[in-house]
Order: structure tokens, then sequence, then C-alpha cells
């Protein structure tokens, strides 16, 4: 029977677990903490849920939201009813969740810290704060900050967003997504069971210049974050040129999820792209097909997260049609029916990148002429 080590026990690791121990592999994951709480993450498109329907199918506490409000500087504030819900969970809930499927299908969990692995024979030797582990097989899971820096993706600071935020009491129904000038990156407020995430994701400007910006945010809409828990953590965004070298796979080892780079560029959502690449690596290593691992994943959606990192400095800072592209988001949404189906698509995870610049532009006299109607 092949023996896996899973290292690491979030999402993507989870469910690599719980799909090879289902096919009736040997797996143990290894995680210091097991489940735990971030700022992001434990939003789930209609990508998600569609394709993974346990994700709704369970008892677990999640709040379905059907409508999101869009902000951005000069343009004021939309709000977009959603034909398909985004799914909130805590972090902590979605991992708990996933950790019981593994544990449920036959994966041994293990709370421990993995400090090295090294290759022997034809297999793996793990050294953990508890003693030695073997292994036939590898499945990286340690998310972006992995520290085991010969294997997985190699981040470079231009490959890396800052992800940092507060969870304050309250409720709503909405989503606030808030565009901010001079920033690749979004505010989002999103509410959860009992209370609400707020945070702020950014590329290439300091976490504390982030803070602030979040912080007079919420200060000038009345949200009280002063007292409560604070979080950070960092997420891949890959630039174009990463993706044509990004490390996914080597002899006996698979990368997933975050540890793999395989997050959104635009928008920092990575749990979709963490449940797909667990479940094409656990197909690369059942059919013995781990040399196709990297072609699987580029012929499934690394090339579309490839595309979206070309775009995203353009949505976020470019300009069209004389003002900023967030500007243009919000009052194109606000005035076109045709424009506001493209962002339901592009909540619910189902428009790609890489037919995105044609459906907009193939749209756009459409789009001009319904918002010169909206003004008669």
């Amino acid at each position: 029977m092949k023996c896996v080590a899973v290292l690491g026990g979030g999402p993507a690791g989870a469910f690599a677990a719980a799909e090879l121990a289902s096919a009736g592999l040997k797996v143990t994951v290894f995680d210091e903490k097991l489940a735990w709480e971030k700022p992001c993450g434990g939003g789930l498109t209609h990508k998600a849920y569609d394709r993974y329907p346990f994700l709704v199918e369970n008892a677990a506490a999640k709040k379905k939201v059907w409508r999101t409000v869009l902000g951005a500087a000069g343009a004021g504030s939309v709000r977009l009813d959603l034909d398909k819900p985004i799914v909130i969970y805590s972090r902590f809930e979605l991992n708990r969740l996933l950790l019981e499927r593994a544990e449920d299908a036959g994966a041994q969990l293990e709370k421990t810290r993995v400090l090295s692995i090294e290759r022997v024979s034809r297999g793996w030797r793990i050294r953990t704060r508890h003693g030695i582990a073997e292994a036939d097989f590898c499945i990286l899971a340690a998310g972006a900050r992995n520290p085991l820096r010969e294997f997985g993706t190699a981040l470079r600071p231009a490959d890396t967003m800052s992800a940092l935020g507060y969870f304050v009491p309250g409720d709503r129904e909405e989503i606030d997504v808030q565009f901010l000038e001079r920033l690749e990156g979004y505010i989002w407020v999103f509410p959860r069971c009992g209370h609400l995430s707020v945070g702020i994701c950014g590329k290439g400007e300091p976490a504390p210049s982030l803070r602030k910006r979040l912080e007079d945010y919420l200060t000038r809409c009345g949200i009280p974050w002063k007292g409560s828990q604070f979080y950070s953590h960092l997420l891949p965004a890959l630039d174009a040129a990463s993706w044509k070298q990004n490390r996914v796979s080597g002899e006996g080892w698979l990368a997933i999820g975050d540890a793999a780079g395989l997050v959104d560029p635009v928008t920092g959502e990575g749990l979709f792209y963490a449940l797909r690449s667990a479940e094409l690596a656990a197909q690369a290593l059942l059919n013995n097909g781990l040399a196709g691992y990297a072609g699987a994943l580029s012929g499934d959606f690394a090339r579309d997260l490839e595309r979206g990192s070309e775009l995203a400095s353009q949505i976020f800072l470019g300009r069209f049609l004389f003002g900023s592209t967030p500007a243009r988001i919000v009052q194109f949404t606000r005035r076109s029916p045709r424009f506001r189906a493209l962002m339901q698509d592009l909540f619910a995870g189902t428009q790609s990148y890489l037919g995105l610049d044609a459906r907009l532009y193939r749209g756009l006299p459409r789009t001009l002429l319904e918002i010169s109607e909206s003004f008669v």
C-alpha cells in the first residue's frame, strides 16, 4: 500500500488527504495547528460549491450572502444582487469540516510541526517535533509561508500580497468591496456567523500602510474595530513571468494550494484552487502520473490565473474611458444590465480571465448604449 505524507492540514491538504484515503492509500496529515482562523478565506463562490456540493450540504455554521456593495473613489457605490450566493464560513469552521472528512475517510492526523524532509531511496524521511516518519510520496500543502524552501513555489516579494484585518462584532446581509486609489487590492467587509470579517489585501505596499488605510476606512464607516482581534496573512499573487517557472512538482512530491502559488491574483481567492489542485494531485498520484501534474494544472486553471496576473494592475490601477478602471466598474454596474451580468459571473467564479477581454469588448457598444439610455 502506498504511504502518503500530506504536509499541511489547511483546505488543500485536508481535501487531498480525503481523496487519497478514500482510494485506499495510507495517508498521514502533518500540521502543527490543524484547524485555525484567518482574516481572509472562508468565502466560497458558486464555482466551488457547484463542483463540491458537500461544501453546502452539511450542518456546519455558514452564511449565504445574496448581495454585494461595490465602491470606488469618485464613483460612489452600487448594490449588486447576486443570482448565485457566496457561502461564507469562518475559516476555522471550514478547515474543521475538511479535516473531519479526511479523518472519516481514514486519514491519520498528526498535530506536530514538520522540521525537514529528506529524500531516501525511493521515498521520504520526515522529521517532526515528535519524531521521524516515512512515506513513499509527499504532498506539500504548507501554505504561502512554506518553511520547506526547496519544495513548492519559490515566492519572490513581487509574487505576494498582504492580507490583514479584524474580526469585529456585528451583522449585515451584504458583502462590501471598496477599491482605493493607488492600491492594487481592495478592502472587504464579510458577514460571518456572529461577527464581521473586515480586512484589506494589497500588493506592492507595506503592511503598516495597508493597516492604516483599513483603519481609516473603518473609522469613516463607523465600524468599531478598536480592541478587536487583529490578523495578518501572506497570500501568493504571482507575477505573469513567475507562472512560466512555477515549481509545483518534483521527484516524489507535488505542491497544492497556496504552497503551489495557486491563488487568484486579482481577488486573492484561493479556496477553489486549493480544492481543485488537491483533486488533480490525488488523481496524478493514483495514476502514477506525477510528471503530468503541472500540465493538468495548466490545462485546468493555471493558464487562466496567469492571464489574471497580467490583468490585475489594469483592473486596480488602470484607466478606461478617461476615468479610473475601478470607478468605471462601479458606474457600469450601476447603469448597464449587460455589465451587471458580467459582474454576476465574476462573483460566481464562472467568468474566466482568458475570455474576459473578448466579452468586455464584444459587449462594449451595447453596454455604452445601455448607460446612455439610463440617463433618459
